[in-house]
């Protein structure tokens, strides 16, 4: 395959600020991403944000099947050049985000699948919650973003990174940073560096009630749990302050010293 650069160049292609385009240009950075989501040739893999297909390409030469969503019809006529060759990638001109989860079971054939995008930073978190509160057949996925939001994809408890996301990612499974991928493996070139981060599901759906929690609790980060227990469940202070109690909280900690484990317990005890 040609330069991706210069395909681009000679199709007059300008990249779109409104969709975030920054295409992966590096080859050894593609064969990383797909080293790093563990790609083999049983592998059925969805890929968000097919984009000059350069990613797309490297996951056809190693897996079984690829279905990649891309929202820009106007990349057809590049696609056709940088996919050329390969017949187990089928391109899907549409939003994933207005994609219905059972169209995309059916789409898959019912089984077990990977996730693996490039994804510009005003739709990354919502893609990871399209996958997350779903109980598709996901093996993993693994996702090329931002630095800053990789760091709050994998974040510890009492830092001003953990939040939503990273608890939201712990009640599905594991997260782990992969690589660090500098701006200048990009076309164009983003203003940010980025990171490679793998989630590997552990096959429960997200818990609507404990989401609900974790929400209640980061919505306002500086006020205290107890607060934010008020605030959000119609409690009053003492009541707010027992159930901390029983579930063994301090009453004046905030949303961010407590992991996982502590707001299950919260959770089932504010649930009774």
């Amino acid at each position: 395959m040609d330069n991706v650069i210069e395909i681009l160049r000679r199709n007059a292609f300008t990249a779109k600020k409104k969709y975030g385009q920054n295409f992966i240009v590096d080859p050894k950075l593609l064969s990383a991403i797909v080293s790093d989501a563990e790609i083999n040739e049983d592998d059925v893999v969805v890929e968000i944000g097919a984009g000059a297909g350069t990613l797309t390409r490297a996951l056809g030469e190693r897996a079984k099947q690829v279905y990649a969503f891309e929202i820009d019809e106007s990349l057809k006529d590049i696609l056709d050049i940088t996919l050329s060759g390969l017949n187990n990638i089928q391109i899907i001109y549409k939003d994933i985000l207005k994609t219905d989860k059972e169209e995309l079971r059916a789409l898959t054939g019912g089984g077990r699948f990977k996730v693996v995008a490039n994804l510009p930073y005003y739709i990354t978190t919502p893609v990871l919650f399209y996958f997350l509160d779903s109980d598709l057949p996901i093996d993993s996925i693994t996702v090329m973003v931002q630095r800053e939001v990789a760091l709050r994809m994998v974040a510890k408890s009492s830092t001003s990174d953990y939040g939503v996301l990273t608890l939201s990612i712990q009640s599905r499974g594991t997260a782990r940073m992969t690589r660090f991928v500098g701006k200048e493996m990009f076309h164009p070139r983003p203003v940010v560096d980025s990171s490679v981060v793998r989630i590997d599901l552990n096959g429960d759906k997200m818990d609507e009630r404990l989401f609900k929690l974790i929400r209640c609790a980061f919505s306002m980060r500086r006020k205290t749990l107890a607060n934010n227990l008020i605030a959000s469940y119609g409690l009053n202070r003492h009541e707010a302050e027992q159930i901390l109690s029983d579930a063994g909280i301090n009453i004046k900690a905030r949303g961010e010293a407590l992991d996982l484990k502590d707001f299950i317990r919260l959770s089932a005890i504010l649930n009774q």
